[in-house]
């Protein structure tokens, strides 16, 4: 089954979509953790109650340079829960990440933005890969087609590797991201509960609920 992540530290609305939804565990950047004021050590409890001691998290280094990059890895991997460490796909990322493969950490290579990229982290040994969907998009390329590139690429290599795309604008990416086979996926806490609702639902329901009491008033289905 597809691992479902939510691109958030919201612990309220974690818990909130954690009761319907078959979530995995959250994805993180320094971005998401610096807007909601809320440092790893915070976050990283609070949301391993919710969901429980099987929940990954995805966490960032900010480090700049190989060896510190490596350092802050193997200390993020130390981490009481089921770690990830996300290092962008640059020079310096991807000389790191050969240093850390080595060490048996997981790594998601982030900040993906073209096929090629993508192939040398994966190649590299990343262990995830984030194409960043809608900001390719933005730039005028198409993230949906490079997901599929990328896709095709990693089965063709026989690389034991999974995309987790990310950055989403609507539903309709997230579908057609997924309709590619990929194996994880991180979406914001918007699109997720856009992902439940349609207009069309709610008179729906209501109609279900005005026919039933129109006849059988109070009374629940096994008492009717």
């Amino acid at each position: 089954m597809i691992e479902f992540y939510l691109d958030s530290v919201d612990i309220k609305q974690v818990s909130r979509l954690h009761a319907c939804l078959p979530l995995k565990g959250v994805t993180t950047n320094p971005t998401i953790l610096a807007k909601a004021k809320l440092g790893v050590n915070q976050v990283l409890p609070e949301i391993a109650f919710i969901i429980g001691s099987e929940a990954r998290f995805h966490v960032q280094v900010v480090s700049q340079t190989v060896d510190d990059i490596v350092e802050e890895a193997i200390q993020i991997d130390a981490l009481p829960y089921d770690m990830v460490v996300k290092i962008p796909a640059t020079e310096t990322g991807l000389a790191a990440i050969k240093i850390i493969k080595d060490k048996d950490i997981k790594v998601l290579a982030t900040a993906i933005y073209s096929v090629q990229q993508g192939i040398i982290a994966a190649l590299s040994g990343a262990d995830y890969l984030a194409p960043y969907v809608n900001r390719m998009d933005t730039m005028g390329c198409d993230g949906v087609k490079v997901v599929a590139d990328l896709q095709l690429l990693i089965a063709q290599q026989g690389l034991n590797c999974k995309l987790l795309p990310a950055s989403f604008k609507n539903t309709l990416q997230v579908i057609e991201v997924m309709k590619l086979g990929v194996k994880a996926i991180t979406i914001p806490i918007g699109i997720a509960i856009q992902m439940m609702e349609h207009p069309a639902v709610i008179p729906a329901v209501e109609q279900f609920n005005q026919d039933w009491n129109a006849v059988f008033g109070a009374k629940l289905s096994y008492e009717s």
